[in-house]
Order: C-alpha cells, then structure tokens, then sequence
C-alpha cells in the first residue's frame, strides 16, 4: 500500500515522504495512530501544493535577507553606552544592544542570536560586525560605539 507519513517514524520514512507499506502493517498500526495516510490523489495534490508553497516562502526570505544586506551596507548604527576614567566602558556592547538599536533606528529586525561578535566591544569607535540572516546570507553591520549622555 501506498502512504504518506504524516509524522517522522523510526526505520520506516520521515515526514511527508512517500513510500509503498505492507497492507497490514498500514491498516493495523500507521494509520489507526495518524502516522500515515494513504496517498490518494488528492492527498499527493496537497503534499505537491505544501511544497510549492514552501518553496515560495523560502524564497520571498531569502530575498528579503538580501534586501537587508543591501541596506546593511550603508547604514552606521549608534550604539551609546556609559563609560568609566579613560574611555573604557562599564561592561561591554551587547549584540542584544545592536539588535535593539537597529530596530529602533532603521527598523531593520535582525535577532540578537544572529549577531556574531568575534570579541566583546569594550571602547568608543567604529566596529564591523558580522550578522546571519538565514538561507546562507551573511551581513555585515557597521558600528560606531558613543558616550551616553
């Protein structure tokens, strides 16, 4: 018999594959606990139709991630912060900082777990820092850390 896995099942088939059962093993076990369905036409018309729209949505992300790099590259994000004797700062820039400045000041919404700072940013200046924007796109955000007043 020919199913649909509806769920991950261990030694069988993964999610939304397709695969040829035994009869028994199908009507006995898969389908009374919903691990499968049999693969009508129409059920293998709504799995083709999911894909499709998978792909779109994956598709329309990855541009809108390329779109935010383009953006990236032209942009100076402030980031103040208290500071101590000598131009040193109380703790560091946070990539929890970064985020929430960019929100704030581009409305450009990068997540914080994103954001990959090589070393902590401890001074005043300008930095480079890398973000991930998903789908293999990867941006880089520039930086000029100020005194907070």
């Amino acid at each position: 018999m020919k199913v649909i896995f509806l769920t991950d099942v261990k030694g069988q088939g993964k999610k939304d594959e397709i695969k040829e059962v035994s009869d028994g093993y199908a009507r006995n076990f898969l389908i009374p606990r919903k691990m499968v369905a049999e693969a009508t036409t129409d059920a293998l018309n709504a799995i083709k139709l999911k894909e499709k729209a998978k792909i779109a949505h994956e598709a329309k992300e990855k541009a809108l991630a390329l779109e935010n790099v383009k953006k990236l590259e032209t942009l100076v994000v402030k980031v103040p912060a208290k500071a101590g004797s000598g131009g040193r700062l109380f703790g560091s820039v946070t990539s929890k900082e970064i985020s929430d400045a960019l929100l704030k000041q581009f409305d450009i919404a990068i997540d914080k777990k994103d954001i990959v700072q090589s070393e902590p940013i401890k001074t005043f200046g300008a930095f480079s820092v890398k973000c991930k924007l998903g789908h293999e796109v990867n941006g880089t955000i520039n930086l000029v850390v100020t005194e907070e007043k």
